[in-house]
């Protein structure tokens, strides 16, 4: 089956490409990736296309550091509902373990796992490939990228170790911008390696509220089977409707299908994309609206709407009350029942 990765892996993609004299777009077209996914970081590219891309860019422009200086423009952002929970968690190991748990949403093909030993904590980056095919690029980038997630929660002085499989390239100027610390090739796993220590630092800003929120949304995602096509559509949904932009014909897009035949297929299930867009949509705002206290333009911005007022009709339709009062008697009936028990 194929493994896809949220096209937020192309940010700044095209704007790289130009600077080594290529043109982005023919590079996508050859990899077999449609342009669209620019537009939209939670599109789902295929795995194999993507690492076609970067492999292909980077021996075009004679940069072996391809990937690694897309890395060097990554922000916790990039990970998407992911990214919110590792800001969220209490210690750097909390969010390096949520981070591993989670990828899978944002990167079928990438396997992270934690070693300890001794007082040293290895973080192992594996890409997951049907056969063998060059990996330098997308090694680089996702290593690059989880030193820069970590360097953001523990602090710009940290100068871990890195390791990579490849051979050397042959000028280390972007490793040594981005890593700051030892870099060494030819070794016999990918990741990072710092001391235990590093990963029981606290996060100070922190919130539990929010975590709880985030690892809820992420959970009911990760516990879908994805074996059937309603299960699949309801997870492009759920990754896209913040974007505004959620629509059948872009979901079907993914899904290689047109929208009629979506649409027939699903009916197929007993279901409508209607019914699944709502119910994705009222399961979003109900548990945001009950953990946490975000502000009801955040909420609706959440769900897709593309003002409070077309949020607030939505919700007085659906629910015959306003989101701020629905706010105030669903905490009400969970502090009566944590008070019971």
């Amino acid at each position: 089956m194929t493994d896809f990765i949220r096209s937020a892996c192309l940010t700044s993609y095209p704007e790289l490409a130009r600077s080594l004299g290529l043109d982005p777009l023919r590079l996508l077209k050859e990899a077999g990736i449609d342009r669209r996914c620019l537009d939209d970081p939670d599109v789902k590219v295929p795995a194999g296309g993507l690492r076609r891309l970067l492999e292909n860019a980077a021996r075009a422009a004679g940069a072996e550091d391809f990937g690694l200086r897309l890395a060097e423009t990554r922000s916790l952002s990039i990970l998407g509902p992911i990214g919110l929970l590792v800001r969220e968690e209490p210690t750097v190991r909390d969010a390096l373990l949520s981070l591993m748990r989670y990828i899978p949403l944002h990167n079928e093909s990438l396997d992270l796992r934690l070693e300890e030993s001794e007082g040293l904590a290895l973080a192992i980056v594996e890409i997951r490939v049907p056969r063998p095919v060059p990996l330098r690029q997308g090694t680089e980038l996702a290593v690059g990228v989880l030193h820069r997630v970590l360097q953001s929660l523990i602090g710009p002085q940290w100068r871990p170790s890195l390791s990579f499989i490849h051979e050397a390239p042959a000028r280390r100027d972007t490793h040594r911008r981005l890593f700051g610390g030892r870099v060494e090739f030819g070794r016999d796993f990918n990741g990072i390696v710092c001391e235990s220590r590093d990963l029981d630092r606290r996060i100070p800003a922190a919130d539990p509220a929010l975590a709880r929120y985030a690892r809820q949304h992420l959970e009911a995602l990760l516990a879908r089977p994805n074996t059937r096509l309603s299960d699949k559509t309801r997870e492009l949904i759920s990754l896209q409707l913040a974007t505004g932009r959620c629509t059948d014909d872009l979901v079907a897009g993914q899904l290689n299908l047109n929208r009629r035949l979506l649409h027939r297929r699903l009916a197929e299930e007993g279901l409508t994309f209607t019914e699944i867009l709502e119910s994705v949509r009222t399961g979003i705002v109900t548990r945001a609206l009950s953990n946490t206290d975000r502000p009801l333009s955040a909420l609706a911005d959440m769900a897709g709407f593309s003002s409070l007022s077309a949020f607030s009709r939505w919700f007085r339709d659906r629910f015959g009350t306003a989101p701020s009062a629905w706010r105030s008697t669903a905490r009400t009936q969970l502090k009566g029942r944590s008070e019971r028990y």
